[in-house]
């Protein structure tokens, strides 16, 4: 198996990734991200080092040195400033070449990949390499939305959908026909915790999240997790609908028994 290069920012799905390297014996080595991945996250022992987000040149020079074939970017980013990337020479140059043309995440995300292609790396999505992360159709767990909450995940659907064109988003959150929030920059969790104070009486309304029409699978797939378990069952909302097939699920069992516990749902939907 060729050798991966991970490169890792916040959240369980990087654990679980250099997990299941070590269990398939496939050789690996991660580059964390300072301020994202948090220190002592990887199992000891890990193959890695760390790099500062503005450091795009050491990030290649590490995962060349190191071995790497294949290369794949997995777990949370809060994107920085353009005053906070304090960048090495490498990125300073990138930033200076494409200039306005890398201001959406899609666009940043496409030159990281052209980047690591220039340095011969193959860049694979993370459902190629653990395809039973993304989530299926149907239902997980026991609680089952309502007809309200089915009329509202369609609604969220088409609204999301126009919110990734624009590339502003993954997620929205809709009660009764009426859109509370979309998500911005800040995340979705920032996004539950902003719309509960806007909630009406009566039907609860759901968290929608897909893919952006134009995403590419490689990178920023949508991800939910317990943490979004929490978050919506703390805010009062019904549940949550994403795209199937097309959003990950980190540590699902202990999302599924947290949401049945809480009386929230989980629904893979499909979007057309």
């Amino acid at each position: 198996m060729k050798k991966l290069g991970i490169i890792a920012g916040d959240g369980a799905l990087p654990i679980c990734l250099v997990q299941a390297c070590e269990q398939m014996k496939r050789p690996y080595f991660v580059v964390g991200l300072k301020g994202c991945l948090k220190k002592g996250a990887l199992p000891k022992g890990t193959p890695m080092a760390w790099i500062r987000l503005g450091a795009v040149g050491k990030g290649l020079k590490l995962l060349k040195k190191n071995g790497a074939e294949e290369a794949v970017m997995i777990g949370a980013v809060r994107r920085p400033s353009f005053t906070g990337i304090w960048p090495d020479l490498h990125t300073f140059k990138l930033l200076l070449k494409y200039r306005r043309k890398a201001l959406g995440d899609d666009a940043l995300l496409k030159i990281l990949i052209k980047e690591l292609e220039k340095i011969g790396l193959h860049v694979v999505g993370i459902d190629e390499i653990l395809p039973h992360l993304l989530i299926k159709k149907g239902v997980y767990g026991r609680v089952l939305p309502s007809s309200q909450d089915t009329l509202d995940i369609k609604r969220g659907i088409q609204v999301a959908r126009k919110l990734g064109e624009a590339d502003v988003g993954q997620a929205v959150i809709v009660q009764q026909g009426l859109v509370l929030a979309v998500e911005g920059i800040e995340g979705t969790d920032a996004l539950i915790h902003r719309s509960a104070a806007l909630k009406r009486k009566g039907s609860k309304g759901v968290l929608v999240k897909v893919a952006k029409p134009q995403q590419d699978r490689r990178v920023d797939l949508p991800t939910i997790g317990p943490n979004t378990i929490q978050s919506v069952a703390e805010a009062g909302f019904a549940g949550i609908a994403v795209q199937a097939d097309s959003v990950l699920f980190s540590e699902a069992d202990k999302a599924v028994k947290l949401a049945n516990q809480m009386g929230v749902f989980i629904i893979g939907v499909e979007v057309k």
